[in-house]
């Protein structure tokens, strides 16, 4: 009896992670019907394409998680499937609206195609990436290639709506900031792995603080203006908040020193607050930030041109607790930024402030498995890696959901699975496949050193 528990333990997480996929689709397929029905008094034109399209999502996600990572966390895809799913839904819904208004292009086809692309790419690492140990062998060439990228858009980039984050090949738009947030939180983990109790352990005290030598300092230094650069020549505060941040966090979880919290703090503060007071663009939306109605004054400040802040404030407020009703308000007032960072716009109008507490739970629960697998994962590469991804996610949301409801200036990124853009969900699916992959490896750990070796447990199992 005591050979059966590592073959019980994978079977009882994917059932429960199967569990979980039948309630992602009938969530999804209920919200799209609802939403058609609002609008239109009837189904969607393609309703049946769109259950069909999530059924085999799901399904083929769940077999191919079950065949490469059969001991992974239940609750991680189905939470990446619930939000891509929702996601959808609410494209399909903003495309009539944009449609009728703006006379645009529709934007659901284009997401169902990178969601295809992503949850592949997604079951792809998982069947090549047998042990995640193997990136750190790579921690320099990867931050080579993510330094590259991070500084591409400023010399070969589009400026679009003010900030240079796209790079336009073959007609397609890639946001290299996507896959550079993924990059940093592997370079990171390996090279603190490395450096760790260095970092530690040396330094003088100060008000009660060991703050870290000058020595040790240089690597928070280096990566501080490197972020400082992305935000001044390409305008990209979001990703300059997040580059800089994973490593802070990752610096404290590492070394459990608070000065180097207080350090990162003080730096980001230093260099936000000279950049939004020199560069314009940053500067614009700080003043849009302070005063979100100045569009509407008769002299506005210099570089407000758009509503859409005052726009987002007037869709929560229209949605208040409850929202309107999927497919009954207006977010199409907001212009083309609607369906990506102010996406969330969108649930707080028509699902109101319960609809958006309930999908800034989801990406909490996210993160929290994110750290769950950092604690349960025996190497200290994957512990960092697995906080890394967490906290990349958890910052992302924050700038994005903080910007739009007026916590802190805009960052024009887009908020992870639910809006759209290829770049962004290919790469939030290649970091769902990590968090599996160390999520796996910890749990198959766990029980070898509780049972022994599950390969050599599982055989008289199949014998008796």
């Amino acid at each position: 009896m005591r050979g059966l528990k590592p073959l019980t333990s994978a079977v009882a997480r994917r059932r429960t992670e199967a569990l979980l996929l039948v309630f992602v689709i009938a969530i999804a397929v209920f919200g799209h019907a609802a939403a058609g029905l609002a609008m239109n008094g009837e189904l969607p034109p393609k309703f049946v394409d769109f259950t069909v399209s999530m059924t085999l999502l799901s399904l083929v996600g769940h077999l191919g998680v079950r065949r490469f990572a059969a001991y992974a966390d239940p609750l991680v895809f189905p939470l990446a499937m619930l939000l891509t799913g929702l996601g959808l839904v609410l494209l399909h819904r903003l495309d009539q609206g944009y449609i009728e208004r703006w006379n645009s292009d529709a934007n659901a086809p284009g997401q169902l195609m990178w969601t295809v692309v992503g949850v592949a790419a997604c079951l792809l690492v998982l069947a090549l990436l047998r042990d995640h140990r193997l990136l750190q062998r790579f921690i320099y060439i990867t931050m080579a290639v993510a330094l590259v990228l991070l500084i591409a858009p400023a010399f070969f980039g589009a400026d679009t709506y003010g900030a240079k984050r796209w790079i336009k090949l073959f007609g397609l738009s890639l946001q290299p900031g996507e896959f550079v947030k993924i990059m940093i939180a592997i370079f990171f983990a390996g090279y603190l792995v490395i450096h760790r109790d260095s970092l530690a352990l040396t330094g003088r005290r100060f008000l009660g603080m060991r703050l870290p030598p000058m020595r040790q300092l240089g690597p928070i230094v280096t990566v501080w203006i490197v972020s400082m650069l992305v935000l001044v020549f390409e305008r990209d505060l979001g990703t300059s908040l997040i580059f800089f941040g994973v490593f802070v966090v990752m610096l404290y979880v590492a070394t459990e020193r608070t000065s180097w919290i207080v350090c990162g703090l003080l730096m980001a503060s230093a260099g936000a607050f000279v950049v939004g007071s020199t560069e314009p663009h940053v500067k614009a939306r700080v003043a849009a930030w302070l005063n979100p109605l100045s569009y509407y004054w008769e002299n506005p400040p210099a570089g407000v041109t758009s509503d859409q802040s005052a726009q987002a404030l007037f869709s929560f407020g229209t949605g208040g607790v409850s929202g309107t009703g999927l497919g009954v308000g207006h977010p199409e007032l907001i212009a083309f930024a609607g369906r990506s960072d102010f996406i969330l716009t969108t649930v707080g109008e028509e699902l109101g402030l319960a609809g958006v507490m309930a999908v800034l739970i989801l990406y909490a629960l996210l993160v929290q498995r994110g750290l769950r697998m950092a604690l349960g994962a025996r190497d200290p590469f994957g512990k960092l890696l697995a906080v890394g991804l967490a906290a990349a996610l958890a910052l992302q949301v924050f700038v994005v959901a903080g910007g739009v409801t007026g916590l802190i200036p805009l960052t024009g990124k887009a908020l992870p699975f639910l809006a759209k853009g290829g770049s962004s969900l290919l790469a939030n699916w290649i970091m769902i496949a990590l968090l599996l992959r160390i999520s796996d490896s910890a749990e198959r750990q766990r029980e070898a050193d509780t049972h022994g070796p599950v390969e050599t447990i599982i055989t008289p199992v199949v014998r008796v």
